[in-house]
């Protein structure tokens, strides 16, 4: 079967702009804004875009560990994402999942990590994110996330309606994921080998400097 055409080309050709209004923030506890000096991988894109699969296998491929944010929440606060939006709301499992970026953005060792499809609507988020590693946006159609994520029940921002959901999350958080993406890899028909051999290929084009 004919694989489907992938996008590969870099989203911007400068990185992320700075973003605005960013003068006097702090940056979250336990992270320093400078360029990455160990090789890390941080896969950016909606849920049902498929960060976990790739990367779990990423991380078997490279030999590297595997952080997943959700699973990293869970382990922090003893809670669910579900469960914790519905016992302390929202802006607690924000908090949580900024404090998990962070701990996966410093890490001394080389690291797979897959980014909470909403960690880029923070400002911080994304500087952490883009100082960090190489970003690999992991683009899915609306069809795909919609049929990949079913009803949607262990998401609590779909709601009842996980295609309407989706349609009304998309358009802003594909706006993030392009300006922060080093590699875009189109993954709707694509083999999950596939999109970690991109992956892999973009990481031996950057050589042995992770701030490449």
């Amino acid at each position: 079967m004919a694989e489907p055409e992938e996008g590969s080309e870099p989203a911007g050709s400068g990185g992320t702009p700075e973003p605005a209004g960013s003068g006097g923030k702090t940056e979250p506890a336990g992270f320093k804004a400078e360029p990455a000096q160990v090789p890390r991988v941080l896969l950016v894109g909606m849920m049902g875009a498929g960060k976990t699969t790739v990367g779990r296998t990423l991380g078997q491929k490279l030999g590297w560990p595997y952080l997943d944010s959700d699973e990293e929440v869970r382990r922090r606060t003893g809670r669910t994402v579900p469960e914790l939006f519905a016992e302390r709301g929202e802006a607690a499992f924000r908090a949580a999942e900024s404090a998990v970026l962070a701990e996966a953005c410093t890490r001394p060792h080389p690291v797979v990590v897959s980014v909470a499809g909403g960690a880029v609507l923070a400002e911080l988020n994304r500087r952490m994110i883009a100082a960090s590693g190489l970003v690999v946006w992991l683009r899915a159609s609306l069809a795909t996330l919609t049929q990949r994520v079913g009803d949607g029940r262990t998401r609590p921002l779909l709601g009842s309606d996980p295609g309407a959901a989706l349609a009304r999350l998309h358009p802003e958080r594909a706006r993030l994921y392009e300006g922060l993406a080093t590699l875009v890899v189109d993954v709707d028909g694509v083999p999950v080998e596939r999109v970690v051999e991109r992956i892999t290929e973009a990481l031996a084009q950057r050589g042995p400097d992770p701030t490449r």
